[in-house]
């Protein structure tokens, strides 16, 4: 059934009308009580003098392999910092910070980059993948990085963001699809959040709108890639003057070789058996590289993907995996338990590179994409959700960006403006059963981000831009760093104690031991047995 729409006054079909839904909501406040949220922060660690570090993951660290909440991404000088699931969330970025706070105190004269894009790199042989010890886990993670680089280069794998993971209570989901039993409740859940999905990839883009922080690159991000944008070049940096985030553009972290994968959101059986195929795709580019060279793997496999995980989409339904499980094996398993947000740019602005404000509004927009009806979408569709996602990524500050807002033969455009006040004139009804009489956090959000739509110099992007135009990128990014640096290293821990932290530092080393000191397999049946082999 397809989903009904109000209209502007000029007969647009703008957003869905979730009217009936909202006054549902209004009805059962109760059922958005204990909204579970995590946050994953990646970021590299630099030098005073803006260069990546050359050192190994600090040993004060603890384990990267192992540690619970601060560990590495692609790259030896990529840390990661995650946090636990939260359903508080001043206690979330408490949390959050007090691992900014420790870390800061034990990386010396290192500190963090506050961009999600780096800056210039002489070379990308410098970039060093991240080492995971002498286990087959720490071997098959260091091989799988080892293919990322040959197959990409290592300047795409440094790009740096904020995973946002967020999930519902089960009251809402109870309450919204009257399940009966458990194996029922599992596939109606998972068809909700599959609709979340569908509604993420319609309207998602308002996140870079909003959000967006990578307006500008580095030289060192054109070489040797062929592109048709127009570049403006000023203090050594290039940049689009209305882009919001190049991360996300094909500059950035994207993948043009999945671009036809054809991956399937109508529900969880089809996206499964798509990501699936892909995993199995044979590749010839990534066959001419070659599995070895002597003894040394320089990738798990040859095909499209070397696991799910090389998938690069903005958004992923996820389940928390037992050992050695697949992603799509956890979810056929158990059901979809929760969704990754992957398109947030760090925020330069905050110490640990995100902040309050931007947690409620994902809380606001994310409930509304469960609330909205969302039709199932062919390929045709999703190729015009991508274009209003390039819209915007590319210009999405343009004066008269407009955005299609219909399918197919039905295909219409309407100004990016009035489609996002629109939608907050939902998230406002929304934000209204979070906040109490005297505290209006969700309320102040709509006000302050609904703003961002009639003057968008207010935007993440607009003002990094004028900061780079001004001082250059490495200028402006080093005083930042050495700002939240100050920041960091000079404040108290707030949930935390320093005691915990070197507890869990000694624990991960431990945990890494007893890996490597019981492993009886080969690796290369490890890679058999874990799909490094296929």
């Amino acid at each position: 059934m397809l989903a009904h729409y109000c209209f502007s006054e000029r007969e647009v079909n703008l957003i869905p009308d979730v009217s009936q839904m909202l006054s549902w909501l209004e009805a059962n406040p109760n059922v958005l009580q204990g909204i579970r949220r995590g946050i994953e922060r990646e970021t590299l660690r630099i030098t005073a003098d803006g260069s990546l570090a050359m050192t190994e993951h600090p040993k004060s660290l603890g384990a990267a392999l192992t540690h619970q909440w601060i560990t590495t991404d692609f790259a030896e000088a990529m840390l990661e910092f995650i946090t636990p699931v939260n359903t508080n969330i001043d206690h979330l970025l408490d949390f959050l910070r007090d691992l900014h706070h420790y870390s800061a105190r034990q990386l010396g004269e290192e500190t963090f980059w506050p961009l999600s894009m780096p800056s210039d790199l002489q070379t990308q042989h410098n970039i060093e993948p991240a080492k995971y010890g002498a286990s087959n886990l720490g071997r098959f993670k260091n091989v799988y990085r080892a293919g990322l680089k040959n197959r990409y280069g290592a300047l795409m794998q440094i790009i740096s963001g904020v995973h946002y993971n967020f999930s519902l209570p089960t009251a809402f989901w109870q309450h919204r699809t009257d399940y009966i039993d458990e194996k029922n409740s599992n596939a109606e859940i998972s068809a909700g959040y599959f609709r979340l999905i569908r509604n993420y990839h319609r309207f998602g883009w308002l996140i870079p709108y909003l959000f967006g922080a990578s307006p500008a690159i580095c030289s060192s991000f054109l070489n040797d890639k062929k592109t048709s944008l127009v570049f403006e070049r000023k203090n050594g940096s290039c940049y689009l003057p209305y882009a919001t985030s190049l991360r996300l553009s094909d500059l950035g972290y994207s993948n043009k070789s999945q671009h036809n994968l054809a991956i399937s959101f109508n529900d969880l059986t089809s996206y499964v058996d798509s990501i699936k195929r892909a995993v199995c795709l044979p590749s010839k580019e990534f066959s001419a590289l070659g599995l070895k060279k002597g003894e040394d793997y320089l990738q798990l496999n040859t095909n499209l993907l070397q696991t799910e995980n090389e998938l690069y989409a903005p958004i992923r339904p996820k389940r928390v995996s037992k050992a050695g499980e697949a992603p799509s094996d956890a979810l056929l398993r158990g059901g979809v338990e929760y969704i990754e947000v992957r398109s947030l740019d760090i925020n330069p602005f905050s110490p640990i590179g995100i902040d309050a404000t931007q947690v409620r509004f994902l809380d606001l927009f994310l409930i509304w994409c469960a609330l909205a009806d969302a039709p199932t979408m062919n390929n045709n569709q999703l190729v015009y959700t991508g274009k209003n996602w390039q819209r915007v990524i590319l210009a999405g500050r343009k004066p008269g960006q407009t955005l299609f807002v219909g399918w197919d033969s039905d295909t219409k455009e309407a100004p990016l403006s009035e489609i996002g006040k629109a939608l907050f004139n939902d998230l406002r009804r929304i934000a209204s059963l979070f906040d109490h009489k005297q505290q209006q956090e969700y309320q102040q959000v709509c006000d302050e981000l609904v703003s961002y739509f009639d003057d968008p110099k207010l935007t993440f992007s607009a003002r990094v831009l004028q900061e780079i135009q001004q001082k250059g990128m490495n200028e402006f990014a080093l005083s930042l760093a050495e700002r939240h640096r100050h920041t960091l290293k000079n404040e108290s821990f707030r949930v935390m104690s320093e005691k915990q932290l070197s507890d869990e530092r000694e624990a991960s080393w431990q945990r890494q031991y007893e890996l490597e000191r019981t492993d009886t397999l080969s690796f290369a049946q490890y890679l058999s047995l874990h799909g490094g082999g296929r």
